[in-house]
């Protein structure tokens, strides 16, 4: 079942959130330092991590699925979200260099063809970096943060359920080692507990980030017209790219 937005826009506009955003936005800039000239994808509720990456990137765009709801973005100028059939893209064959998927793996009931139709966008050197909630993680036990929601993975699992649909892990990353707690003194030293925990816990991090590569071998139809099209598009959103005029960061708090 997924989140609904207006939860999830609550949920980061509080100081807990804000600090999730700042730690896992840290750990997507470790594996992915620089997007310049690529066309990135947010699917899920991503758009809290694509600020980051829009000075750089030559087009973003944010689509969010029908069952979980849609909410303008970004705050300023035109609107690069739309809202879809998480199974059926509105965006032709091979055509983004960058696929983020988060508060969406792990919340849809259609995994596999939601997987299927982002291996048909993706072009064949593109990259895919998931964040889901970790299965060990106290994140995942509690259903006050929007990680506690849905299916949370184990490395294993995840990696599973990357290759089944033909994709390559390459590198993982945790993020999120500090309990999931509204306790101002603890969230101001989030910073030192993800030092502590990458280095001697990794295996508890709140939420693991996975990179991986598209498979072109034994692979899906890049087209699929022979399938019938169940989705509308509600909304078709303009690319937003580095020209774009945006206010000052709206993001996290430090902590």
């Amino acid at each position: 079942m997924w989140n609904d937005v207006v939860e999830l826009r609550e949920f980061y506009e509080a100081r807990t959130g804000q600090v999730a955003r700042h730690l896992i936005r840290r750990a997507l800039r470790q594996l992915w330092p620089d997007l310049r000239g690529d066309t990135l994808l947010g699917l899920g509720y991503a758009t809290p991590y694509l600020r980051a990456f829009r000075e750089e990137a030559a087009a973003t765009i944010a689509l969010m699925p029908a069952a979980q709801g849609c909410l303008h973005w970004p705050p300023e100028g035109p609107n690069a979200v739309g809202l879809v059939d998480e199974t059926e893209l509105p965006l032709p064959d091979l055509s983004v260099d960058r696929v983020l998927l988060v508060h969406c793996l792990e919340q849809g009931d259609y995994l596999h063809d939601m997987l299927k139709e982002i291996w048909r966008v993706m072009r064949a050197e593109g990259r895919l970096l998931v964040v889901v909630p970790n299965r060990r993680s106290l994140w995942a036990q509690l259903e006050r943060t929007p990680f506690g929601h849905g299916h949370p993975y184990s490395p294993g699992q995840l990696t599973r359920v990357l290759r089944d649909h033909l994709f390559t892990p390459l590198r993982r990353q945790g993020a999120l080692y500090i309990p999931p707690t509204r306790s101002r003194w603890l969230l101001r030293a989030a910073p030192g507990w993800e030092r502590v925990g990458g280095q001697w816990l990794p295996h508890f991090a709140g939420v693991h980030l996975v990179e991986a590569s598209k498979q072109l071998y034994g692979g899906l139809p890049l087209r699929a017209a022979e399938r019938r099209r169940r989705g509308v598009v509600v909304h078709v959103p303009r690319l937003a790219g580095p020209a774009a005029t945006h206010r000052q960061e709206d993001g996290p708090a430090s902590p």
